[in-house]
Formats: C-alpha cells, sequence, structure tokens
C-alpha cells in the first residue's frame, strides 16, 4: 500500500527556516514528479513547487521562488521542502503529492493542478508568526 509519510513544520517567527520531508513506503519517488502544496484556511490548496523526476529539476510557484528548495535523497526514497526566510503569508498546512498512473505536470511555476496527484501526505502544519 502506498503511503506518504510527512514529517518536520510547526512554529517559526518570520524570517526563520522549516524543512519538511516526505517519505514513501510503495512508489520510489524520483520515478514520478514530486509535488508539494498549501492550503491555508479558507483558501484553496495551491501549488507550492515540484521535483521532476530522473533529473530531479526543480520548480516554484512565485510567491516562494528563490526562499523555498526541494530535493531528494534517492537512498532514503525521501523528498524534502527546505523553507527559509518563511512570511506569516507562508503560514498553511502543506501536502506532499505524487501521481497515480499518469504523469503530473511540473514545470515553471510549479506543479500541475491538485486533480493530476493521486496520492497525498497526511499534511503537516506550518505557521509562521512572531
Amino acid at each position: 500500500q502506498l503511503q506518504l509519510v510527512q514529517s518536520g513544520g510547526g512554529l517559526v517567527q518570520p524570517g526563520g527556516s522549516l524543512r519538511l520531508s516526505c517519505a514513501s513506503s510503495g512508489i520510489i519517488l524520483d520515478r514520478y514528479h514530486i509535488g508539494w502544496f498549501r492550503q491555508a484556511p479558507g483558501k484553496e490548496r495551491e501549488g507550492v513547487g515540484c521535483i521532476m523526476r530522473r533529473d530531479s529539476v526543480t520548480y516554484f510557484a512565485d510567491p516562494v521562488k528563490g526562499r523555498f528548495t526541494i530535493s531528494r535523497d534517492n537512498a532514503k526514497n525521501t523528498v524534502y521542502l527546505q523553507m527559509n526566510d518563511l512570511k506569516p503569508e507562508d503560514t498553511a498546512v502543506y501536502y506532499c503529492a505524487a501521481p497515480g498512473g499518469a504523469a503530473a505536470e511540473c514545470g515553471p511555476g510549479g506543479p500541475g493542478g491538485p486533480e493530476e496527484f493521486d496520492f497525498w501526505g497526511q499534511g503537516t502544519q506550518v505557521t509562521v508568526s512572531s
């Protein structure tokens, strides 16, 4: 059974950093584009960034470009979202996601829509506040 298990997150002051992890049992993550999304209260889920399969090229949405990075550790079958210079508007529940049978989009601007991803992590709260 495929599972994406997230860890990390928490409360951080503006300007601080956090790293989220997304580990998989059931699929080999580097065979898929992996997306990171977030959802703030009262807002739709939005794409944050993604990492392409094989070559691990990354793309990000404009609000986080230059502050967030994504990396992959194939030995641990884990993808990471490193978030630097965090702002209060980054407060949200963050999710990693993987596609099912069909490939999901990952390109300039970040991942395709949430509907393209079939498997989701459990979500982790990130709160940026002083």
